[in-house]
């Protein structure tokens, strides 16, 4: 069976909602606070949630959020493929969310920041796998040869799918060339692409990025929220797939909902735009829900879709 392996770090979010961030020195009471498992644990969920099982190939400590961070994996039945780090915790997120429903993180690395060759050399991978890391692993001085060396040398038939997330200007730029390089799908934000690719327009970028940097990729998504996403692949075509118009309370982890419904609608065998429809739709249901593992089951999915039908380029 397809399977999707995220060869990356989860972590545990203390979220907390405010009306607004605090001026320097002041202080904020918040009215909710909530203990979640977060990071690539929201990514995982929304691949699960639209119907593709999921394995953890990440670091994970021993301790309290470590712990914490298992059980939420086993409660969504994701397996670990890597056994517990002794001797340090897994890492945590504070988050606060503020009344626009923007989130604002201050995060502790743990555990999930010192992957090594010998914890993926645990990593079987089986036919029809998919395999997913961000940038947030390649930025840790601790993970990012050995991921860097792992993700090069995956099996020539297993798609690999890379989002550079927002820390993608700490990763060495010979590191980020290397996994680039080895990119099937690249998925990443605006500002994102525009830091690696040196252009400000989300068309231009997507263009650049497949052009001299994923030379090897079969497209590449560029996410501009509500807009939607530009969409580039590697036979030439090219398309804005709309987003959908919701009221959001919470954005955190719909880049995540996005690229792990995009990666589950694919392997499933959906024409790529069709997918990146199906994701938009994802993302947008996650923003109306709170919590970073918000994402809406396939159902949910294609009810959206079917009261939206979109666009007829879709046909």
């Amino acid at each position: 069976m397809t399977r999707l392996v995220h060869a990356g770090s989860a972590v545990v979010d203390y979220v907390y909602r405010i009306d607004a961030l605090p001026l320097p020195g002041t202080e904020k009471t918040a009215s909710s606070h909530a203990r979640l498992a977060g990071g690539g644990f929201n990514l995982m969920v929304a691949a699960i949630r639209a119907g593709m099982p999921v394995a953890f190939a990440g670091r994970h400590g021993t301790g309290p959020d470590a712990d914490f961070l298992r059980a939420a994996l086993a409660a969504e039945h994701i397996e670990v493929m890597t056994p517990p780090a002794a001797g340090k915790d897994s890492g945590n997120s504070v988050v606060l969310v503020s009344e626009d429903a923007e989130r604002t993180f201050v995060s502790w690395p743990g555990a999930e920041a010192t992957l090594s060759k010998a914890d993926l050399a645990q990593v079987a991978l089986r036919p029809g796998d998919w395999v997913f890391s961000s940038g947030y692993t390649l930025s840790y001085p601790g993970s990012r040869e050995a991921l860097a060396d792992w993700i090069e040398t995956l099996p020539a038939g297993v798609p690999f799918v890379f989002d550079p997330t927002p820390v993608v200007a700490e990763i060495p730029r010979d590191i980020l060339d290397r996994v680039l390089a080895r990119t099937t799908w690249l998925s990443c934000n605006d500002g994102d692409a525009a830091a690696i690719a040196g252009a400000g327009d989300p068309a231009e970028a997507a263009a650049l990025l497949l052009a001299c940097h994923c030379h090897h990729a079969e497209g590449v998504l560029v996410r501009c929220g509500a807009e939607g996403a530009h969409a580039r692949l590697r036979d030439g075509r090219q398309r804005l797939v709309e987003g959908f118009v919701v009221e959001p309370v919470d954005t955190n982890g719909a880049g995540d909902t996005h690229i792990g419904a995009f990666i589950a609608a694919l392997a499933r065998g959906d024409d790529p735009f069709a997918a990146v429809r199906y994701a938009n739709a994802a993302a947008a249901i996650s923003v109306t829900r709170h919590g970073g593992a918000s994402a809406p089951t396939d159902g949910e999915i294609r009810a959206l879709l079917s009261a939206r039908p979109g666009i007829a380029a879709l046909e």
